[in-house]
């Protein structure tokens, strides 16, 4: 079983009220992508695998121009160390 499959049936398994939860703590993740999209913000790279809950690394190494969920994700400057990132909304 590989891990998308793992996942699915360990979500299936957990009780209503934590999957409920878990779907709550996703809006709040999509209602600040949008909120940082809206006012135009700057975020590191850290702070994008925070949002996407993924490893740093892993933002990085996708490129300068990509696309997750509902926008699109552009590296637009480097300040000393930290790449800083912007999200734009797509129509979607």
């Amino acid at each position: 079983m590989d891990t998308t499959n793992s996942n699915l049936v360990e979500e299936l398994q957990l009780p209503n009220e934590e999957r409920v939860v878990e779907l709550k703590n996703l809006i709040d993740t999509l209602r600040i992508a949008d909120e940082i999209a809206e006012q135009k913000y700057l975020i590191t790279s850290s702070e994008l695998a925070d949002l996407m809950n993924i490893n740093a690394s892993a933002v990085t190494s996708r490129g300068d121009h990509w696309s997750w969920r509902n926008w699109v994700v552009s590296r637009v400057r480097r300040e000393g160390n930290q790449y800083l990132w912007q999200l734009e909304r797509t129509e979607s």
